[in-house]
């Protein structure tokens, strides 16, 4: 059975869903079997791997409001074991309409429920808001990635974060932890990125990963072509930033056997 993982932050333009993309498609190029959820109405997950409107009969809106069968929404991507359940900017609505049902925090997880023996990992792109598609994601979730960039107000927002993962916890989820706290966009060069590496280690007890994500413009590029970094370009930092992430997301996990390498960071 799948594992469910949210990847979560309120405050918008910390990599929430350059995570998702790469961290997904660096797992799905290490062989495993990888379902990505965009609940985000921006739809950035879904155009990000290339994903286009006019290839969506069904999306994220359609199961979770409409109570559409996800198997036939899911669609696969260029990337060899990498499917998506894309989102729309119907995905707006959904909030309101969610608010109606019964049990209106669990509807992403039955949604789930659905679909997860087949994929060896699952990752829900959430809003970055804390309404209610990313309560029922992270209701839905086993565990939450919580992306934090390299500057001072982002640790401002994991623990307003971490505040709502604590309330789901105990209201709606009781299994729910956190898979850890990714730090992204660090510029050595920075000061300030330099300090706030410093303060996470020190001051946030929840694990947080050794991996951190450089600022890399080939990250940058690659979603305007449909891509993760992993295919755009195989060998740049932010390539090997997300499959050395990749491999320390499976050994936590215990499901790091034949990886016997090790990635080096080379400069861009």
């Amino acid at each position: 059975m799948g594992k469910i993982i949210a990847i979560a932050n309120q405050k918008g333009g910390v990599g929430k869903t350059t995570t998702a993309i790469n961290l997904a498609a660096s797992l799905a190029a290490l062989d495993r079997k990888v379902l990505l959820i965009d609940a985000d109405p921006q739809s950035n997950a879904t155009s990000g791997v290339g994903i286009k409107p006019a290839d969506i009969q069904a999306d994220t809106y359609d199961c979770l409001v409409e109570g559409e069968d996800p198997a036939l929404a899911i669609l696969e991507t260029s990337t060899p074991n990498l499917s998506i359940l894309p989102s729309s900017i119907h995905l707006v609505g959904a909030e309101i309409e969610l608010v109606g049902k019964d049990r209106r925090e669990y509807q992403m997880k039955a949604l789930i429920e659905k679909i997860k023996d087949k994929y060896d990992y699952i990752f829900i792109d959430c809003l970055p808001s804390l309404g209610l598609i990313t309560v029922n994601a992270l209701t839905a979730a086993d565990t939450v990635i919580i992306p934090v960039q390299c500057e001072f107000f982002s640790l401002e927002g994991f623990g307003k974060l971490k505040e709502t993962v604590t309330i789901v916890k105990n209201s709606l989820n009781p299994g729910l932890e956190i898979e850890g706290i990714v730090l992204s966009m660090y510029d050595k060069r920075l000061r300030m990125a330099n300090l706030v590496v410093e303060q996470v280690k020190d001051i946030i007890t929840d694990r947080v990963f050794k991996t951190i994500i450089h600022r890399n413009s080939k990250i940058g590029e690659a979603p305007s072509l449909g891509q993760p970094i992993i295919i755009y370009d195989a060998t740049s930092k932010g390539a090997i930033n997300f499959l050395n992430l990749a491999i320390e997301f499976l050994q936590i996990n215990n499901d790091a056997h034949n990886l016997t390498f090790n990635l080096t960071e080379t400069d861009e």
